[in-house]
């Protein structure tokens, strides 16, 4: 009999569930545990149920794993549960960013605010309440939700008041700058680096660093930043930012363009501050189009997932994914430090208490304690009071399905209010409900009338592919694959219709 079990939805994201069940069974006193697998796509839920198998056999542990596409099912009992659900897939992504690129919203990520995040949101807290409502009637009392899924603070924000569960949202974004930082301080040994980062989901900020126990002032990290010949070319919106600010941000390039207003909001801007040498450094749509070329990739890759399940798990390449460490921290009662996002109820003093804050805290077995009174600088607090004002009329329109609300919370984005005009975004946001209709079942009283109003809609849309822009499939490429069954899954992110 399990000691507990951990049920994961949206598990046939290949790579990333067989990252997370390898980190947890790198912990001796988890190994006596039932991971349940539920999912969608019965093709990719037997590729990870095959890999976790075969992983649990070659070391011989007393393991159990088992695969439904029954969500219930997979639910029933768990003590932990983690999301990692994408929905809408492809099809509903392309839109995302296709269609506010009609409207000269030019994104590089899509999935937080601006349009395409919005939207995004849209479709995940109509499937996360109902995932919610399962986990109330058949999960383990108290049981936790452990949030991969973006956007991150809308789900979050959702789950907890709306969805009555348990939930701590979980990004790497902040360990992956981390290494960043040490490597233009030229820190030999990244763990020499500490820090204390604080904020809200992809506009978090490390606003303490220590190297090797001294304070690294801003002045010497920006030294550091220009002085680096590779970085320098490819952070320009993040050093400039932190040039200003006297802050570093946590995000990618590509990622904090797209939350503040400045930097994409005209076509000649944008290419000043993006490098294509990798999409992440801003591309447009640059995401999609890695998640679209990759699209097949299970197919070309499960072999050798396969061969390397077989081999001994090394706790020394366990990574720096928080779900496997909190569940350790909770069980076992060994601390576990982290940036968690949690209500933030006093926790940083001058963003908003009902917000969801990504924050500095400690998880034991008394569970999470997060460090409270923590105070941004006014000039970071601004853009991220912005975005909450955002997220929270976006969590409010998902869970009433109000569409004059949703179209309110476009308008005040900041990347859209600094490109659109408000019959711009009206128009854009009728079009963008009409396109997923499939997955805003909250919406479905308000479609007909969005059809009637683009029927006769008067506003001009952009033939505009961007300004920094590598080739991407078009939409109804996009469509089709997914209509003939030749989508599967992009890497690390799952598909759910």
């Amino acid at each position: 009999m399990a000691s507990f079990k951990i049920a994961i939805i949206g598990a046939g994201s290949v790579g990333f569930t067989r990252t997370l069940v390898r980190d947890i069974l790198c912990v001796p006193e988890l190994h006596d545990i039932e991971v349940a697998l539920t999912d969608i796509n019965e093709r990719n839920l037997g590729m990870i149920s095959e890999i976790l198998n075969r992983m649990i056999s070659a070391n011989g542990l007393p393991t159990k794993v088992s695969a439904t596409m029954d969500r219930r099912e997979a639910l029933a009992g768990a003590r932990y549960v983690i999301n990692c659900t994408r929905i809408g897939g492809l099809e509903a992504f392309a839109d995302d960013i296709g269609i506010p690129l009609r409207y000269g919203i030019d994104q590089c990520v899509g999935d937080t605010i601006c349009a395409g995040g919005i939207l995004y949101g849209q479709r995940s807290i109509a499937a996360l309440l109902d995932f919610c409502k399962d986990i109330r009637a058949v999960a383990e009392p108290g049981a936790r939700l452990l949030n991969y899924a973006n956007p991150m603070a809308m789900n979050t924000w959702a789950a907890i008041d709306h969805g009555g569960v348990d939930t701590i949202g979980l990004c790497h974004g902040i360990q992956h700058g981390w290494k960043q930082i040490a490597e233009v301080l030229g820190a030999e040994d990244p763990n020499a680096i500490e820090y204390v980062c604080t904020g809200i989901n992809h506009q978090t900020w490390y606003v303490d660093i220590r190297w090797n126990g001294r304070r690294v002032s801003a002045e010497e990290l920006l030294a550091g930043y220009e002085r680096h010949p590779v970085i320098s070319k490819q952070e320009k919106v993040r050093i400039d930012v932190l040039r200003r600010f006297g802050v570093y941000s946590t995000e990618s390039n590509g990622h904090l363009s797209e939350y503040l207003p400045w930097y994409r909001k005209r076509p000649d801007e944008i290419e000043r501050w993006i490098d294509l040498s990798d999409w992440i450094h801003g591309e447009t749509g640059g995401y999609l189009r890695v998640c679209t070329e990759g699209r097949n990739w299970f197919e070309q890759e499960f072999p050798q997932y396969l061969a390397s399940s077989s081999r001994l798990i090394d706790p020394a390449r366990r990574t720096v994914e928080h779900a496997s460490y909190i569940i350790e921290a909770l069980e076992t009662g060994r601390v576990y430090r982290g940036h968690f996002n949690v209500k933030n109820n006093g926790l940083i003093t001058n963003l908003p208490a009902d917000a969801i804050v990504e924050s500095t805290g400690f998880v034991d077995r008394f569970g999470l304690n997060m460090v409270a009174g923590l105070t941004l600088s006014d000039a970071c607090a601004a853009p991220c009071i912005a975005s909450i004002n955002v997220q929270r009329m976006s969590v409010k329109a998902a869970v009433t399905g109000d569409l004059d609300l949703l179209k309110q919370a476009v308008l005040n984005d900041p990347l859209v209010g600094a490109v659109c005009t408000p019959d711009e975004v009206w128009q854009m946001v009728d079009e963008m409900v009409v396109a997923q209709a499939a997955w805003l079942p909250q919406y479905a009283g308000a479609i007909e009338g969005a059809k009637r109003r683009l029927a006769n809609a008067t506003v001009p849309r952009r033939d505009w592919a961007g300004a920094a822009r590598l080739p991407v499939r078009s939409v109804e490429e996009i469509r089709t694959a997914q209509r003939t069954g030749n989508e599967t899954v992009a890497p690390d992110e799952q598909i759910v219709a």
